[in-house]
C-alpha cells in the first residue's frame, strides 16, 4: 500500500511540475494566424485548379485576379509572423480542407455541366467567408492585443476579401446564375 501511495504522490507531483502557463490571447491569436496561413496556401493551390475548370471566361479571371491578391496576402501574413517573432508556418485547417475538398467534388460532379460555374462560384464563396470571419477575428485581436501595424495589415487583407465576395456575388446574379439556369433549359 505504501508504494501505491508514493507511486501516487509522485505523478501528483509531476503532473503540477509539467503544467504550463494559461493560454492567453496571444496565444490564440497565433494559433489562428498559424490556421489562415495554411488556408492562403492551401487556396493557392486550389484557385488555378478552379481558374482552369471554369467555363466563364469572367469567372476564370476573378479566380486568377483573386490568386494574385492571395499571394499577395501570405506576404502581410509573414510580416505579422515577423512582427510576433515567431516563423511563417501553418497548422492543418480542417475547415478549409472540407471547403476545398467540396469544391473539387464540384468540379468532378459537374464537369461540363450548365451548373459548374454557378458550383464553383458558390465554392469560392464558401472560402470568401471562411477568410472574412478569421481576418476579422484576428484583426479585432490584433487591436485588443496593441499591434496596430499587424491590425492594418490583417485589415488590407480583409478589404481584399470582402471585396472579392462582392465581386463573386455581382458576377453570380448577372452571369453566371443565369448561363446556368439557361443551360438546364436547353438541355430539356
Amino acid at each position: 500500500m505504501a508504494k501505491r501511495a508514493k507511486k501516487r504522490a509522485t505523478k501528483k507531483t509531476a503532473v503540477r511540475r509539467t503544467r504550463q502557463a494559461p493560454k492567453m490571447l496571444k496565444d490564440l491569436f497565433l494559433e489562428t494566424l498559424k490556421d489562415i496561413y495554411f488556408a492562403e496556401n492551401k487556396i493557392i493551390k486550389t484557385l488555378p485548379k478552379m481558374a482552369k475548370a471554369a467555363h466563364s471566361k469572367e469567372l476564370a479571371a476573378a479566380f486568377n485576379k483573386h490568386l494574385r491578391e492571395t499571394q499577395g496576402q501570405v506576404k502581410r501574413l509573414d510580416q505579422v509572423f515577423k512582427m510576433l517573432d515567431k516563423p511563417a508556418r501553418g497548422k492543418p485547417c480542417e475547415a478549409i480542407k472540407g471547403i476545398t475538398d467540396e469544391g473539387a467534388g464540384i468540379m468532378k460532379a459537374f464537369k461540363n455541366a450548365p451548373a459548374l460555374d454557378a458550383g464553383l462560384l458558390a465554392a469560392a464563396q464558401s472560402v470568401e467567408h471562411y477568410e472574412i470571419s478569421r481576418y476579422g477575428t484576428l484583426r479585432t485581436w490584433a487591436e485588443e492585443l496593441g499591434m496596430p501595424e499587424a491590425a492594418r495589415l490583417l485589415q488590407e487583407t480583409l478589404d481584399e476579401e470582402e471585396a472579392t465576395d462582392h465581386t463573386l456575388t455581382e458576377l453570380a446574379t448577372s452571369v453566371i446564375n443565369l448561363e446556368a439556369e439557361e443551360g438546364y433549359r436547353a438541355a430539356a
